[in-house]
């Protein structure tokens, strides 16, 4: 049996035309291998401009320009080691801005202002902004709404003086010098008052000045109500009824303030030394255990003590310097001076 033959045949132009695909083809597949090695070599000098550049960098910055000499980095600059030019100082610190002095692995962020007791809300207030590019009637509109929003942060009576109080105070610490403990406590103290009924009839400002007056007695610095009243919008009148209060009602961990208490501060100002200093800290201690300060002024008894401290060591302070710091008349002084000396 026979196989059967294909009967097909192909015309001379369809050869023709096969032969010009595959040449086409062909072409193509050398272009692009072309192509890919043109992007190759291009590539590779690419790199190697980079590593070049790199390179002569680094070569730049380990050599000094005026010597030639090798530099080395000390802290925060690059030293030549020859010539002991500073090449590059102040580097970038690309770390973060903050900083963390806590002894866990926290990883703090930045999560706005802390929250602070010297605020009726704690400062988490917000305030809605003012722009120049805003004109017309968007403008207004954001003055109505600015209106409204500071109407509801404050919109008891009780916030109402809680804000004027806490300013006030605020006030009263920054005059003073205080630090941020003592006025975070004296708002404390305002609160725990206004929870007590006790600002009823009594004025917000002798309040104020009491808070201040209390909070630096428990913190152990040295501030007299005459110190604190001079700078309040209180009087002493205000400030002793409100401190009476609260005495009374909250029951006030204070006791009397003594002598030692104001000895550092009335000697910086004097600028004494530190053995003047020291022995009047002795002679302020004698002076309590034998009585001599019992229903004295503690601020001109530690003048006396100081004073008395100066004779003995042949340091240079008068009886009118020493009254001028602590704001008291000579004769107190005087007087506390012939107690400390008669043996």
């Amino acid at each position: 049996m026979s196989e059967a033959r294909s009967t097909r045949t192909r015309t001379p132009r369809a050869e023709a035309d096969d032969v010009a695909t595959a040449d086409r083809a062909a072409t193509t597949d050398r272009a692009a291998t072309a192509d890919e090695a043109v992007d190759r070599e291009a590539g590779d000098r690419e790199a190697g401009d980079r590593e070049t550049a790199t390179a002569d960098e680094t070569g730049d910055r380990e050599t000094c320009p005026e010597c030639g000499g090798r530099t080395r980095v000390e802290g925060a600059e690059r030293v030549c080691g020859d010539c002991g030019l500073v090449v590059e100082a102040d580097r970038i610190d690309h770390g973060p801005e903050w900083r963390s002095f806590d002894d866990d692995d926290t990883n703090p962020k930045r999560t706005g202002a802390p929250l602070t007791r010297s605020r009726h809300d704690r400062g988490l207030s917000t305030e809605i902004g003012r722009s120049t590019k805003v004109k017309g009637r968007k403008r207004r509109r954001l003055a109505r709404m600015r209106t409204q929003h500071n109407r509801a942060q404050i919109s008891t009576k009780r916030d109402r003086n809680k804000v004027y109080a806490y300013t006030e105070i605020r006030r009263l610490t920054g005059v003073l010098e205080l630090p941020d403990s003592v006025r975070d406590t004296a708002c404390s103290l305002f609160d725990s008052a206004q929870e007590e009924s006790l600002l009823r009839g009594r004025s917000l400002e002798g309040f104020a000045a009491a808070c201040v007056y209390v909070a630096c007695r428990t913190a152990d610095v040295a501030r007299t109500v005459g110190e604190v009243c001079a700078e309040a919008k209180a009087s002493e009148d205000e400030h002793q009824a409100a401190f009476d209060a609260m005495n009374r009602e909250l029951g006030l961990p204070i006791a009397p303030t003594g002598p030692a208490e104001y000895l550092p501060r009335f000697a910086s100002d004097l600028g004494c030394d530190p053995a003047v200093e020291r022995r009047a800290g002795e002679l302020a201690d004698r002076a309590v255990e034998e009585g001599i300060a019992n229903g004295r002024n503690p601020v001109g008894v530690a003048a006396a003590c100081l004073y008395t401290a100066a004779r003995e060591l042949d340091a240079e302070c008068t009886q009118q310097e020493a009254a001028d710091v602590a704001d008291v008349t000579p004769v107190t002084v005087r007087r506390t001076y012939v107690d400390l000396t008669e043996e």
